[in-house]
């Protein structure tokens, strides 16, 4: 993320529930993208789970995104 990102990411959180659940969901994932990533040997149950994972991660970047977005215009 960028660091205009992060700084609206850190006025806003406090007061908007979704983008901050966002955030918190998006922090999980990626810890749990990078457990099993950094395993030498995943079996097809974890391989399915890092995609899976990687799909949330993603979708819900997107949204996090979109509200940032909106911040950000508003304060143009």
């Amino acid at each position: 993320m960028e660091q205009r990102e992060v700084e609206l990411l850190e006025k806003y959180a406090p007061t908007d529930p979704e983008l901050k659940e966002l955030w918190e969901d998006h922090v999980l994932y990626e810890k749990q993208v990078d457990k099993l990533e950094a395993k030498g040997y995943r079996t097809p149950t974890e391989e399915q789970t890092l995609k899976q994972l990687k799909k949330q991660k993603l979708e819900g970047k997107t949204k996090l995104m979109a509200i940032l977005d909106r911040y950000c215009a508003q304060e143009k």
